[in-house]
């Protein structure tokens, strides 16, 4: 969830055994899970209160569409997938270039700034 490995979670656990001692370690350790399950509910409750005062077309909203850089990254995609489009669809018409095959004895077309 948070790339913590193995490795990782051992060392805090040790980590946590000397600090906090191993007869409150598992004391802690249930006050982070209640913790963890109060801020879920928390989020799934401002996530359901969201989705009921923006309406039905909101329905499948999800909190993480309201990041910036998701809808940027979205947008631009869409944008590139558009561009790619278009460039592809100009490709296809323009002769030699994946467009129609020449007719025999027909001379490829010549570009001075290409060669």
């Amino acid at each position: 969830m948070f790339g913590v490995g193995l490795p990782e979670l051992a060392v805090i656990m040790v980590i946590g055994i000397i600090v906090f001692g191993p007869d409150k370690l598992p004391d802690y350790a249930r006050q982070a899970g209640r913790m963890v399950r109060q801020l879920r509910t928390f989020a799934q409750s401002a996530q359901s209160d969201l989705r009921n005062e923006l309406g039905p077309e909101f329905a499948d909203l999800k909190l993480t569409d309201l990041d910036p850089r998701v809808a940027i990254r979205k947008h631009i995609l869409e944008a590139m997938d558009e561009d790619d489009l278009a460039t592809a669809q100009a490709a296809m018409a323009s002769p030699g270039n994946g467009g129609p095959a020449l007719e025999p004895g027909e001379r490829p077309p010549y570009d001075v700034d290409a060669t």
